[in-house]
């Protein structure tokens, strides 16, 4: 029996597709990597009887990265990135093994079926799954196709079902245009990036972003925000007039009117009019009219568009809008998210998801009305050959979904109502009125058919009062005629869903990357989100768009990345060259990469402006090595030391706290070491600041402390204070912190695994000699006599955390609360020996004993 291996894009869509498929008669296990499952049953596929295996990925398999010393910064000139630097396609996430666990279940197989997301991603992502399994799938015939590609657009029977009978091919064109993306962002990117953080945090010390970044399509986003901010500034209010009149309808009513001028902006001029209308007793009617006007229901709902009303109506930031779509999407409540199609084709089933509401606690009503009387056909909209505008799939309510995910899915299902539902009709009345020699107008509007209003009530006409019956020459009475005085005001700052629509007009990013441009520039600390939405651009975004425009505009206006998204679209559809592109795009950038570059000054004249020099900032902490004078601790991010006599800079490992480690100093270079904290309970090492940067030893990592340290003699280096293997991420080594007591504390120096021991002892210290049973360092532990644990009164004992049974009921094996990043998972170096020829400290070879390491891992929390 031959197999078929089909692969979706996420674990929750295989299931629910898989489901579909086999009518729930599969068999379900884990893949070797845990995270992705597989769905097996038997079936036909292309007239014979086989076995489907069903899998998933997680998103793309492969990211690309640079090779080598090109991904270090200090190594690489930027420039050399544009066209020198090689590139590879790695794991995008190693811990998963995904090309592992693909080739694994593609073994063996015969066919595979790719039913990843239907758009230029998942296409991309197509090539990716076929790379990792088809070197091992078994060999077909040289006329037999086994590669199959499925298009869907909802995960409904009918969708899946139809996908699966009409199988093709996946677009090779199009996953070269996201190769192209991938790779032009990569390079522009990065170079522009690493140049001015390193140039700007050289000089600056307040600029409170740990990454000054550029992005070919970030930056010209942060253009938009800034350009509004720059209206603001720049406005000028201006007082204008207005004349307005009131005249009485009857006994107990009077009608407001408006000045068919609007406004003057000449103050006596507005007196004059006043003047000539004050002496007027009746206001004359000179015509009226009464017109029947529709107000159109809205065209099928798109990814932008929802991006926009999620953020001005739910509150709801781009990105975050967009994930929850993507749920709702792969539970099946809803069609495909990422459409910039706003037309329904002929052939689309409008009946099946309206029937789908028709019990619904809130609109079953409005849905049954329409399935009796007929549902009017959605307006014509734009059809971009992609997906199907964004349509509810299956009923739902909000006790089932809750939250924010119920909002959105409410406001999807009542948009595709009011497509199908009629326009809302009204009758607008209109009175012309003169007041000597000037004119006025009153206008009243009365609902006819509130059409699809009714489903979307915050869409309806708003309630006027009806204007009363009257002809031209009829009179009435003048109330009051009164002048006003305003102020022009300046525009606001732009809400997220403004920018989605200037991002879309202007061709910056696609319908599924609009909200991660977003989300960069607010995270880089370049916009802040304030009330309504509204995009605050901070001092450095300002500084960062006005440098650009006064060094070379076209890196932040929309225009250029416009033509390269059209050249980009070019590939996908098969017009144009991947190669040829590609070597356009990044000579035209390296050229401009080498003007900025020349031209960094511009740009830094502004920034002296809004921050301030590394020697002006921060507070005296340490002393440096070489002048030993005081540096200077900079708090903002990236936290540093600034040493202004030697003009050196040294970068310190983030998100903790940094403070003086008791005035002593690093035997290799006799700076003072500092301690950084994650907190109380969390971990905390010494390191040199010096030695952080400039690593001493061969394995020593850049941004390492004193625990990663192989200097053989140092009190504070990992050959005297490790112990052993971590028992989680069993590439580091648990290192004693000499700092903690009387709350001691172990912790592993490469994971965020931390042993609490021996609370209220005196003194802890690493021993000299070695476990007999797992040859780790034994620690001689004093406790004080009021407080011992010890049997028999005793204070002092000498012992192994992981066999002594006594230690054992002592320590607490708990994971940090917060970590620097590099502590966030094992790193590739395994545990060394602990120096002078002693013994080993967790070696590779190091034998664990599995009782006791289940003994210790116990008291896991």
């Amino acid at each position: 029996m031959k197999t078929v291996l089909m692969v979706a894009e996420k674990p929750s869509l295989a299931q629910s597709i898989a489901r579909i498929l086999s009518r729930g008669s599969m068999s379900s296990r884990k893949g070797l990597n845990g995270t992705c499952s597989v769905h097996e049953y038997t079936g036909t596929f292309t007239g014979q009887l086989v076995r489907f295996k069903m899998t998933s990925v997680c998103g793309h398999v492969m990211t690309l990265d640079f090779l080598g010393k090109y991904n270090k910064w200090d190594k690489v000139d930027p420039a050399e990135l544009f066209s020198q630097a090689p590139t590879e396609k790695k794991e995008a996430n190693p811990k998963l093994n995904m090309v592992k666990f693909l080739q694994v279940e593609g073994k063996g197989c015969d066919y595979i079926v790719l039913w990843l997301d239907c758009d230029k991603e998942g296409e991309n992502i197509c090539f990716e799954v076929l790379d990792a399994v088809l070197p091992v799938m078994n060999q077909a015939h040289s006329s037999e196709k086994t590669v199959f590609r499925a298009r869907f657009s909802s995960i409904t029977d009918t969708d899946i079902c139809t996908a699966m009978v009409r199988l093709g091919e996946p677009d090779h064109n199009e996953a070269l245009s996201v190769d192209a993306r991938q790779e032009l962002d990569l390079r522009i990117g990065c170079a522009f990036t690493r140049f001015q953080t390193k140039y700007f945090q050289g000089k600056y010390g307040n600029l409170d972003s740990s990454l000054i970044s550029f992005g070919p399509c970030q930056t010209p986003t942060l253009g938009f925000c800034v350009e509004r901010h720059d209206k603001i500034q720049s406005f000028k209010p201006e007082t204008y007039w207005v004349l307005q009149a009131k005249v009485d309808a009857d006994k107990d009513r009077s009608l407001l009117l408006d000045w068919d001028r609007v406004r003057v902006f000449d103050r006596e001029i507005a007196q004059m009019f006043l003047n000539m209308t004050k002496l007027e007793k009746e206001a004359q009617v000179e015509a009226t009219s009464r017109k029947e006007k529709a107000k159109q229901r809205p065209l099928a709902l798109n990814t932008v568009e929802m991006l926009r009303v999620a953020s001005s109506s739910l509150g709801m930031g781009p990105q975050h809008a967009m994930q929850t779509a993507e749920r709702l999407y792969t539970q099946g409540y809803i069609s495909y998210p990422r459409t910039e199609t706003t037309h329904y084709p002929e052939s689309f089933d409008l009946k099946g998801p309206l029937r789908q509401q028709a019990n619904h606690p809130y609109w079953a009503d409005t849905v049954k009305q329409l399935l009796a009387e007929g549902i009017n056909r959605p307006r014509k909209g734009h059809d971009a050959g992609d997906h199907p505008p964004i349509t509810p799939m299956k009923s739902a309510t909000e006790a089932e979904l809750g939250g924010e995910a119920w909002r959105l899915y409410e406001y999807i299902t009542r948009h595709f109502i009011a497509t199908i539902s009629h326009d809302c009709k009204y009758l607008q009345s209109t009175i012309s009125f003169r007041i000597g020699p000037e004119r006025f107008t009153c206008t009243g509007k009365t609902v006819i058919s509130p059409g699809f209003t009714e489903i979307m009530p915050w869409q309806s006409v708003p309630l006027e009062e009806s204007l009363p019956t009257c002809q031209r020459g009829d009179t009435f009475t003048v109330a009051e005629v009164k002048m006003l005085e305003k102020q022009t005001s300046p525009p606001d700052y732009l809400t997220e869903a403004e920018l989605i629509t200037l991002m879309e007009k202007h061709g910056i990013g696609t319908d599924a990357s609009i909200p991660v441009h977003i989300n960069n520039i607010c995270q880089r600390n370049y916009v802040v989100v304030e009330s309504g939405r509204r995009l605050k651009p901070t001092n450095l975004g300002i500084v960062l768009v006005h440098g650009y425009y006064k060094i070379d505009a076209e890196l932040v206006l929309p225009t250029i990345r416009s033509a390269v998204e059209k050249q980009l679209n070019l590939i996908a559809q098969g017009k144009a060259d991947y190669r040829q592109v590609l070597a356009h795009t990044l000579d035209v950038f390296k050229r401009k990469f080498h003007y900025f570059v020349d031209s960094i000054a511009g740009m830094d004249e502004l920034m002296e402006v809004s921050f301030s020099p590394l020697a002006a900032t921060g507070k005296p902490l340490s002393r440096c090595g070489k002048c030993h004078r005081f540096m200077k601790y900079i708090q903002a991010k990236p936290s540093r030391l600034h040493c202004s006599h030697c003009d050196e800079t040294y970068t310190l490992p983030q998100n903790g706290t940094i403070k003086l480690y008791k005035e002593l100093r690093c035997p290799l270079d006799d700076f003072e070491l500092v301690l950084w904290s994650s907190g109380s309970r969390g971990k905390s090492y010494p390191l040199c600041p010096y030695c952080s940067n400039h690593p001493p030893f061969r394995d020593m990592k850049k941004g390492t402390g004193c625990n990663e340290c192989t200097h053989p003699t140092c009190q504070h280096s990992l050959s005297m204070l490790g112990i052993g293997q971590c028992v989680e991420c069993e590439s580091g080594v648990l290192v004693l912190d000499p700092t903690s007591g009387p709350k001691w504390r172990v912790a592993c120096n490469r994971c965020n695994v931390v042993a609490h021991c021996f609370e209220n002892a005196h003194r802890v210290r690493v021993s000299a000699d070695t476990c007999g049973t797992c040859e780790a360092a034994l620690l001689d532990v004093d406790f004080n006599k009021a407080r011992s644990p010890l049997p028999g009164d005793g204070t002092q004992h000498t012992g192994c955390v992981f066999c002594d049974p006594i230690f054992q009921e002592l320590v607490e094996l708990k994971h940090a609360a917060s970590c620097h990043p590099m502590h966030r998972g094992p790193g590739r170096r395994q545990g060394r020996g602990r120096g002078r020829g002693r013994r080993p400290a967790g070696k590779p070879g190091t034998r664990r004993p599995k009782d006791k390491m289940s003994a210790l891992a116990a008291y896991f929390v």
